[in-house]
């Protein structure tokens, strides 16, 4: 639970009024990478010792999973019973962004709740909205979701998501002034502090590209096609006619486009199964467990560099997520509607034709 650790550590750093964003923890030196708004909500993970903690992490996480099946199965349209419930939940902790949450302690599921919850209330509940700017105070990606409302035509959410997010911001500004100069006008462009985008552990487009090119890509090249794919899977998500697909596209395309998307952060696959299987389509619902159980970036071989010289048909295997967030996408393209045949001319009777030869 190494990014756990992290978290205890921004919130000693928080409590003691220590250099939140110059603190590194664990054998690989991990930094503090959240806003100043989740180092204050891990305040309270600073004071329990860390055997403890582990335990509260691993009960919460699989209590989240849990909240995260039911939300998916709300978002499909379904309500399961409870033994269907949790024999969802035991299988859904054996996908491997799912399982690498827990492994890691990470709070990708607490995040995947806060939003889907949001947005599989009905629209115009009382401060629709908040909770998407509530999480995208805690990891900016979900900011995506805020976008994603306003494309929809509901801008009375999208202002509170906005609103939400504002106050983080502002209270970190509050507790943590130094600490959020720091990080908004510095820290947030620095993504190599993140990790290296190029090991196969980043399932987004920066990352595919980079092993594709053999070395970290210019900012033009991958830039250029993440402007183009957010922009795309942005509008396809605004103008898709069931919402549970305009918010699975709208998830996809945040993780497709940020310069970082770890493994552990494609948990969207539990919601994605759930609309699967509610719509029917049982077969690619199957290939798509497969996928996300199978790790195939994990066999690779990946140690050092080694992400940097794979073979043209290891590619794939290196980037699975994105590729089928890309399928998925290229899937919700319109199609020209096939042209239609002439009408047939109707055969002039032989009297109608001698008259009007005769006129």
């Amino acid at each position: 639970m190494a990014d756990l650790l992290v978290y205890r550590a921004e919130g000693a750093a928080v409590s003691h009024g220590g250099d939140l964003y110059g603190v590194t923890v664990t054998d690989w030196r991990l930094p503090a990478t959240y806003p100043p708004f989740a180092a204050i909500l891990f305040v309270p993970a600073s004071r329990v010792p860390v055997p403890v903690l582990k335990t509260v992490f691993l009960a919460g996480n699989a209590l989240l999973l849990a909240v995260l099946v039911a939300l998916s199965a709300r978002l499909a349209g379904r309500r399961p019973s409870p033994a269907r419930l949790r024999t969802a939940t035991a299988l859904a902790l054996w996908l491997e962004p799912v399982f690498q949450t827990v492994l890691f302690g990470q709070v990708n599921l607490a995040i995947a709740c806060l939003v889907l919850w949001d947005l599989t209330r009905p629209p115009g509940a009382r401060a629709r909205g908040l909770a998407v700017g509530l999480a995208t105070g805690i990891k900016l990606t979900p900011a995506v979701f805020a976008v994603h409302l306003l494309l929809r035509g509901h801008r009375r959410e999208a202002a509170t998501a906005a609103a939400g997010f504002a106050g983080t911001v502002a209270l970190g500004l509050l507790v943590l002034p130094a600490a959020s100069t720091d990080f908004w006008t510095r820290r947030l462009f620095e993504t190599g502090r993140v990790g290296k985008a190029w090991i196969v552990d980043n399932q987004s487009l920066h990352g595919l590209l980079d092993r594709v090119l053999h070395g970290p890509a210019p900012d033009p090249a991958w830039l250029l096609p993440a402007l183009a794919v957010g922009a795309a899977g942005l509008w396809l998500a605004a103008r898709a006619r069931d919402e549970r697909h305009g918010v699975l596209m709208a998830a996809g395309t945040a993780l497709l486009v940020s310069p970082i998307s770890w493994t552990h952060h494609w948990v969207w696959c539990v919601p994605l199964l759930a609309v699967l299987l509610a719509e029917g389509r049982v077969r690619l619902a199957v290939l798509t467990a497969v996928l996300f159980t199978a790790r195939t970036m994990w066999l690779l071989p990946h140690e050092g560099d080694l992400d940097l010289r794979l073979p043209w048909w290891q590619q794939p295997l290196a980037a699975p997520y994105p590729l089928l967030a890309l399928a998925l996408l290229a899937a919700a393209l319109p199609r020209r509607p096939a042209a239609r045949p002439p009408a047939a001319q109707p055969v002039p009777s032989v009297r109608r034709s001698s008259a009007s030869t005769i006129r």
